[in-house]
């Protein structure tokens, strides 16, 4: 009997692995499901509908994407990360996936060990706008007023901790000087009040912040990134206003969880690189200041686990 229960263990085993292995090599044999852990309209929102529009045709399956908002990202992420690890739940997210472990050190997910990198879609700048009534013409014009103010100075951000508040912390640190923080729910509502000169200035994404310029609603002063952006050459970038430790840059890429097999990443993977090649898909996201990265997922992980520690380090400072 003992005999006979252990080969009916081995057989189903082997059963279990062949039917692993050929669910691997069907997939993806019915929808995929994406979640993006931010609201509609937002960057991370924007960017990947597009991506997602063409990998779906590429895999040969419909991508239903998604929006699941709170707690910074965590409750979309937390979902994708305990979802069955089977490459029909995936998650869209930002640098701020970095970010949350900072402000949240009891996440229910760990952000390394939990979820696995499959590919960066790409990186834009935040763009540094004010309320085109304020009187500030450069970034020297804005701080010497600022640094007059001191925390009357106010800006605004789509919650704490997200990047866009690390984008202009870093610049105030960077730049030394008071600013009082305005977290809000979305993306939306921080424009709203820009456009209203309810608020002072705002790192606002460049696929957001782009129309606002180009149609003059809003002024730009600097972008985040080390170099201009090809979108905007007429605005300064951080290190040429001399402020390099205030240069921040924003990515958003696509993620599983952590124990999905390494085939179907690395068809994801495969299928991704060819989308982000096409010329019509190079031309979409660069209209909207998103430059496409070529990264593998391991690099991916690695830039992800250097960052958090990064981000710990710099919301300690915050907080003093």
């Amino acid at each position: 009997m003992n005999k006979l229960m252990r080969w009916s263990c081995v057989f189903a085993g082997v059963l279990l692995s062949s039917v692993a292995a050929q669910a691997e090599n069907n997939w993806p044999s019915r929808l995929i499901k994406a979640t993006i852990p931010f609201g509609p309209g937002s960057a991370t929102d924007v960017v990947p509908r597009i991506f997602f529009e063409r990998l779906g045709p590429e895999l040969g399956q419909t991508i239903v994407v998604e929006n699941r908002v709170g707690g910074g990202g965590s409750i979309g992420t937390n979902a994708v990360a305990k979802a069955e690890p089977d490459g029909y739940s995936i998650l869209a997210h930002s640098s701020a996936l970095a970010i949350t472990p900072a402000i949240f050190p009891n996440l229910p997910y760990d952000t390394s060990k939990d979820l696995s990198s499959v590919i960066m879609i790409g990186s834009s700048p935040q763009i540094m706008i004010i309320p085109k009534e304020r009187p500030w013409k450069t970034v020297d014009d804005f701080l010497k007023d600022a640094k007059a103010k001191g925390s009357q100075i106010n800006f605004g951000s789509v919650g704490v901790g997200s990047a866009v508040h690390i984008s202009a912390e870093k610049f105030r640190l960077a730049a030394k000087f008071e600013a009082t923080h305005v977290p809000y729910r979305g993306g939306p509502e921080v424009i709203a009040d820009i456009l209203g000169g309810r608020i002072d200035f705002y790192f606002c994404p460049a696929a957001t912040a782009l129309p606002l310029i180009r149609e003059g609603q809003v002024r730009a002063l600097v972008v985040s990134t080390d170099k201009r952006s090809n979108e905007l050459p007429d605005v300064p970038s951080m290190t040429e206003v001399g402020l390099k430790d205030g240069v921040s840059e924003s990515w958003i890429g696509v993620f599983v969880p952590s124990k999905t097999s390494s085939e179907i990443v690395a068809k994801m993977h495969d299928a991704g690189v060819k989308v982000l090649a096409k010329p019509e898909m190079q031309a979409a996201l660069k209209k909207i200041g998103v430059e496409t990265i070529t990264m593998e997922p391991k690099a991916m992980d690695e830039l992800v686990a250097k960052e958090v520690a990064a981000n710990i380090a710099l919301l300690k400072d915050v907080k003093q």
